[in-house]
């Protein structure tokens, strides 16, 4: 449970739930789970590690979605209307401004994180450091995808329920942070191995990356074959993401550990 609550995905879970849940007629809802998943992080944390330290992602969670449920709790009716129409594009957009601020004063919030699960010598070494400037930065770049994609559905398609810009395009910026988060700290050891004995750097390990996105391919082709009029699309999805992954494993067994 510890390490599990050590994982900055964790943090960033009352987010995840926030921008996918919102929308029209769901501003309360989406609100509500994510207040209180975000409360029960916290409480969580530091009961089981009593020692565990504050974390800024977790008391900006708090402070976001304590605010957006009295704000949506005292507005008029035409306020709810845009919180529903526009808080996802509002979460995503203060989640980016959190991972490029935090990179920017140089302490990327995955460090908070980070330092519960390595030896406090580790905490200062140019490797630790890279790795984690590196997953804040994508989580930073995942949502702000979310964000453009959120926005472009309401102000171009004026459309939020839209499966593309609503579920499909986010949901997989969000898969790909979560496996970046997983797989660059492998990598970035590897590496460091490799330096510390005089070796040259290996070719970076992407189809270990990007087997779980290809894999992403089918159930999302699935969807629109369900939801969408592209029947066309739904198959070649489902076709597209069999081979990519078939081939990607393939590639992956062959790349270094």
């Amino acid at each position: 449970m510890a390490g599990f609550l050590e994982n900055p995905v964790v943090g960033m879970a009352p987010w995840i739930i926030f921008s996918l849940l919102v929308g029209p007629g769901r501003f309360e809802l989406a609100v509500g789970l994510a207040l209180a998943a975000a409360v029960a992080l916290i409480a969580l944390g530091h009961l089981v590690n009593r020692g565990t330290s504050w974390k800024l992602l977790e008391l900006a969670d708090v402070v976001f979605f304590a605010s957006m449920a009295v704000i949506g709790a005292l507005a008029s009716e035409g306020t709810l209307n845009w919180l529903e129409t526009y808080a996802g594009e509002v979460a995503n957009i203060a989640l980016a401004v959190i991972a490029f601020g935090s990179i920017a004063v140089r302490m990327p919030f995955t460090l908070q994180y980070a330092r519960e699960q390595v030896d406090p010598s580790l905490w200062h070494t140019r490797g630790f450091l890279r790795t984690n400037y590196m997953i804040t930065g994508a989580w930073g770049i995942a949502f702000l995808a979310a964000a453009a994609a959120g926005a472009y559905g309401d102000l171009v398609l004026h459309n939020p329920n839209n499966i593309w810009t609503g579920w499909i395009i986010q949901i997989l910026a969000i898969v790909a942070a979560v496996k970046f988060t997983v797989w660059y700290p492998d990598v970035a050891r590897a590496r460091g191995v490799r330096e510390a004995a005089g070796l040259p750097p290996e070719p970076t390990p992407w189809a270990g990356f990007l087997v779980p996105l290809a894999g992403l391919l089918v159930p999302i082709g699935i969807a629109v074959l369900i939801f969408d009029n592209m029947w066309w699309l739904g198959v070649a999805l489902i076709v597209a993401g069999s081979l990519l992954t078939k081939t990607l494993r393939s590639q992956a067994r062959q790349e270094p550990a």
